[in-house]
């Protein structure tokens, strides 16, 4: 082989290596981003409003079986600011009606896709609790974390699909303000400073979700009509799962019992 022919065929190999080289990188960058070499990231879009004058809704209580177990009292003698309702809040019973029971539409819209609320919803510390005790968003809302004590908290939520943060909050701070980006249901939320306090966040793709209040009813409005499988979600006591048929302008009753 000539010197000509070697070097034109080393030059060759080279650019072959480099081309490979290349490509592996574009590979792995598309691997870390999660995304395959022939996707194509496409932005989502809210699908077509609701015909709100067929609208329906669903609606019920939750119930308790058996005798309501006795609220666990909470010792908050360690920080002499903390002068709340010293209750644990583990399982709310008023009259057999269960509250803190995070309702939702688990299944029936398909591939209906709804715009993120522009409102905010509140997370208020106010006499080292939290409130509410069950929240409900949908996936990219704003949520305001306010600190209505005299003394420092640390929030805390520890989900399991969402990012995990943990950052302090003194008194007369500003409002935090942060979104979860994944559907989670009952993500717990803690303060590292006061280890009673507890509370939890469901994330949602939907607007079509409710919490049960001390009287353990919910509500759910503005859902097309179709077949739904509703969850009833509660951080002890599990989920329980109904279906129903909503028709047009329907008005249904839908209720849940628990048992320990």
């Amino acid at each position: 082989m000539n010197m000509k022919t070697w070097v034109a065929t080393l030059g060759l190999c080279l650019l072959g290596l480099l081309l490979l080289a290349g490509c592996n990188k574009k590979e792995n960058t598309n691997e870390e981003q999660g995304t395959s070499p022939t996707s194509e990231s496409k932005p989502s879009q809210a699908s077509a409003p609701i015909d709100q004058s067929t609208a329906a809704k669903v609606g019920g209580t939750v119930t308790y079986g058996g005798a309501a177990p006795k609220p666990a009292k909470i010792d908050m003698s360690q920080d002499a600011a903390c002068k709340g309702n010293n209750q644990a809040e583990t399982i709310v019973v008023d009259n057999g009606k269960l509250a803190n029971v995070f309702v939702y539409v688990k299944d029936g819209l398909g591939n209906r896709s709804f715009d993120v609320p522009s409102d905010k919803e509140t997370l208020d510390q106010n006499g080292c609790r939290y409130h509410p005790h069950v929240l409900g968003v949908m996936a990219g809302q704003t949520i305001e974390i306010k600190n209505s004590d005299p003394t420092t908290h640390n929030i805390h939520p520890t989900p399991k699909d969402n990012r995990e943060w943990n950052e302090s909050q003194p008194p007369n701070a500003a409002p935090l303000e942060k979104t979860f980006a994944r559907e989670e249901i009952m993500l717990p939320v803690k303060c590292n400073q006061h280890p009673w306090m507890k509370m939890f966040i469901s994330v949602v793709k939907s607007p079509f979700y409710a919490v049960t209040g001390a009287d353990g009813k919910y509500e759910i409005k503005g859902l097309p009509p179709g077949d739904y499988t509703l969850a009833f979600v509660h951080e002890k006591l599990g989920e329980q799962d109904q279906k129903v048929t909503l028709a047009a302008k329907d008005s249904k009753t839908v209720d849940q019992g628990f048992k320990p």
